[in-house]
């Protein structure tokens, strides 16, 4: 029988200690059902015995505490929330015991904001990592040695597991299940809670920010007018000469400041204005791609699959709602 550890921290988000719990149970369940052993053995693990959670709104009791916990063969790493530096600082005592249990053999992952808890203990370092796409400046900044993946729905780093944003985690949790138990079953569980199992983006959900939480004031003139000209044919020489700063410094500067080329942060400011048009407006794709300053199909569409994972029509037939049209 495998040992699941769902580990229960402070300022956790109780969906991601109720769900992976939930699930794994089922899956008992449906391997009951078609006459096999149940295969999880699913505990719920604090610092604590009572978790007190959303404003003590909730109420988590723990089966067992992290002492009481001599073995395990896979730990969850709930997402956490509210300030991060606040929220790492009051569950640190669970760091150690994290790298000892995967130093014993157990498996880890951590689930959307769990990422910054699980970073914490230094075994993603090196290593391929996802988290919510909205925390991902935050978690680099924090954790510049760990490589964060944009867009990705999950990450495998032997044995060390991650998930992107907010339900995505269900993703995570049905790759698990497969690989514990095997591929009839996953799909089963995919069924029964209603999951896309082999969605592997975040990138349609992705809403780009801007990235200008920096103290470059030249760079955020750049931002500045390429957010409001991402209509037009913008150079980096055209930016770099407006600013008084040779290329090579600007394209250096601007890296450094946006975590971007300046190539880059231009095609997905005129993207993102893609999105929203595609989202709001009834235009044409050919419409969409003149608004934003491009003249080649081909080009639009791939920029445009690059960033969203989608082509430009798939996300249109996806998100584009048509407006009520009221009938005298």
């Amino acid at each position: 029988m495998k040992h699941v550890s769902i580990l229960v921290p402070e300022t956790a988000v109780i969906e991601a200690i109720a769900d992976p719990r939930y699930l794994f149970t089922a899956v008992n369940e449906f391997l009951q059902a078609s006459g096999k052993f149940p295969l999880f053995k699913v505990e719920l693990v604090g610092m604590t015995k009572e978790v007190r959670l959303n404003n003590n709104l909730f109420s988590v009791h723990a089966d067992k505490l992290l002492e009481e916990v001599a073995q395990t063969d896979l730990i969850f790493v709930p997402a956490i929330s509210g300030n991060m530096d606040y929220a790492l600082e009051m569950n640190k005592k669970m760091l150690p015991w994290i790298v000892k249990h995967h130093a014993k053999g157990s498996e880890v992952a951590s689930l959307c904001m769990g990422a910054f808890l699980l970073a914490s203990t230094g075994l993603l370092k090196g290593k391929k990592c996802s988290t919510h796409w909205l925390f991902a400046a935050q978690f680099r900044a924090l954790f510049p040695d760990v490589e964060l993946v944009d867009g990705s729905i999950i990450t495998d780093a032997q044995g060390i597991y991650s998930s992107g944003g907010a339900n995505s985690y269900w993703n995570l949790l049905l790759y698990l299940v497969e690989k514990y138990t095997d591929r009839d079953t996953a799909i089963l569980a995919a069924k029964y809670f209603a999951i896309d199992i082999d969605r592997e983006s975040q990138l349609a959900f992705m809403m780009f920010q801007g990235q200008k939480g920096h103290e470059d004031e030249k760079i955020k003139q750049a931002q500045e007018f390429i957010d409001l000209n991402y209509q037009e044919k913008i150079t980096v020489d055209q930016l770099a000469d407006k600013l008084a700063l040779g290329r090579r410094s600007f394209e250096r500067r601007f890296k450094q400041a946006t975590k971007n080329t300046v190539i880059e942060y231009i095609q997905r400011v005129k993207i993102e204005a893609a999105k929203r048009s595609f989202e709001s407006s009834r235009k044409n794709i050919t419409e969409v791609m003149f608004d934003v300053g491009y003249t080649d199909t081909k080009s639009f569409r791939d920029v445009f699959k690059k960033i969203t994972g989608l082509t430009p029509i798939e996300y249109r037939n996806k998100y584009h709602k048509e407006v009520p049209v009221l009938m005298a």
